[in-house]
C-alpha cells in the first residue's frame, strides 16, 4: 500500500519533515517515490504541492493521521484567504 507520510530530517532536537509518498513497508527515512511538501513544526511553516497530493489520494494513497491533520490545516488556510 502506498502512503503519504513524514520523513524526518534536520539537526538533533530541531526536526523538519518532508511529506512524501512511500510504500508502507519501507522505513520512515527510506527512499521515497515522490516528495510532495515540507513541514516545520517549530516555525509551523508548511509548503504543500496540493494538486499532486490530490492526485495521489485519488490514485488510492492513504495519508497517515499526522499528514491528514497537516492537509486539513492547509485546506482551511486556503479557504480563508479566498
Amino acid at each position: 500500500m502506498v502512503k503519504l507520510r513524514l520523513k524526518r530530517y534536520g539537526r538533533k532536537k530541531l526536526p523538519s519533515y518532508r511529506i512524501i509518498v512511500i510504500d508502507s513497508r519501507n522505513k520512515r527515512d527510506g527512499k521515497a517515490i515522490e516528495e510532495l511538501g515540507f513541514y516545520n513544526p517549530i516555525t509551523n511553516e508548511t509548503r504543500i504541492d496540493i494538486p499532486r497530493v490530490l492526485q495521489r489520494l485519488t490514485e488510492g494513497a492513504q495519508a497517515t493521521r499526522t499528514v491528514q491533520n497537516i492537509l486539513d490545516r492547509a485546506q482551511l488556510i486556503a479557504k480563508e484567504e479566498n
